[in-house]
């Protein structure tokens, strides 16, 4: 859910066919009220996380973004054929990749007219 500019609030949800934001505003008494099983809080950080192993899942593509998550697959699938939890290295990898994809797909999205993207959400500190 976001503040609109005249005071109110709109509520986006992400599309798993384009990796952008579709209108939900039919949610937000459920959102503010928390009566539905679905809503749970999320801070930033986990908000960014869960976006973009949802559009690593779903979404099919090329470009850096998806170069990127074909990367966080290789280091997951390495792990699973050698039966192991991921390392806190790889935890960590694989979470700096997804604030990376993330800020690089929400400006993709921005650029194209979608409304809702906002690249600003996370601070990705300069490399």
């Amino acid at each position: 859910m976001v503040e609109t500019t005249d005071g109110g609030v709109a509520a986006w949800r992400l599309s798993k066919k384009t990796g952008g934001w579709e209108p939900a505003n039919d949610l937000i008494d459920e959102i503010l009220f928390a009566v539905g099983g679905e809503i749970s809080m999320l801070g930033r950080e986990d908000f960014v996380q869960w976006v973009e192993y949802d559009r690593a899942h779903y979404l099919r593509g090329e470009g850096p973004v998806f170069a990127l998550y074909e990367t966080i697959k290789a280091i997951e699938d390495l792990a699973d054929s050698e039966r192991r939890d991921l390392t806190a290295k790889e935890v960590a990898l694989i979470e700096g990749i997804r604030r990376r994809t993330f800020v690089m797909f929400e400006e993709e999205l921005r650029q194209a007219g979608d409304l809702a993207a906002d690249p600003t959400l996370i601070d990705i500190p300069s490399s």
